[in-house]
């Protein structure tokens, strides 16, 4: 099945790069002050909600989730990479980290506050998005809310487009053509922040993230 070979060559793909993706982006935020600010708007509507656990899909080494902890939120990590896995509970030892795939979670039904995809989708075949989008509603409480971040593509009449990518094969999307995918599954666009690729950045695209509300 083609969604069973990119989860298998993502997975594998970024067992093997782990060590060097740790090294290269754990300190991913600290030059990247609209990155924080979105993150904090995040956390803002989660405690305004009520709070509740707060997942951090595709977690990676763990970094982004241990900030979520900082920001006051009960934060917890999933990744379909099990080196991923083992260099999160290494770097951060007090906190949950759990093997796992977005298109089939071990989460309760409306168990969330939270939801964080950041970059997560990216390796995910555009058919399949909408499967995925849909257990991010499952899984999230009612006025729960999703902050989901992706490259952008560059042509609307493209609403995705394919790039090169060191790990798997990856997918940009048009901002408005994803909006529409997160509002058939349940979820309403609350805010979208769009930062513009800094001349430092190894790639060109812009950077959008989305933050949706579960009605």
């Amino acid at each position: 099945m083609v969604e069973h070979d990119a989860l298998s060559a993502t997975r594998e793909g970024y067992d093997a790069a782990a060590l060097t993706y740790a090294q290269l982006f754990s300190d991913s935020l600290r030059d990247s002050p609209l990155d924080r600010a979105i993150l904090g708007a995040f956390a803002e509507a989660v405690s305004a909600n009520g709070g509740g656990q707060v997942a951090d899909l595709g977690c990676g080494p763990g970094h982004i989730t241990a900030y979520l902890v900082e920001l006051g939120l009960s934060a917890f990590g999933v990744d379909t990479s099990p080196a991923m896995i083992e260099l999160a509970r290494e770097a951060s030892p007090g906190l949950r980290f759990d093997v796992g795939s977005m298109d089939a979670l071990n989460i309760t039904d409306g168990e969330l506050g939270g939801v964080l995809s950041r970059w997560s989708v990216i390796h995910t075949p555009p058919p399949e998005l909408p499967a995925i989008l849909t257990e991010f509603h499952r899984v999230l409480a009612p006025g729960g809310h999703l902050l989901i971040g992706f490259s952008a593509s560059d042509d609307p009449s493209h609403p995705t487009q394919v790039f090169d990518h060191a790990v798997a094969p990856a997918y940009r999307w048009w901002p408005d053509h994803l909006a529409a995918l997160l509002r058939e599954s349940g979820l309403a666009e609350a805010a979208r922040m769009i930062r513009e690729p800094e001349p430092t950045d190894r790639r060109q695209f812009r950077a959008i993230h989305l933050l949706a509300r579960k009605a």
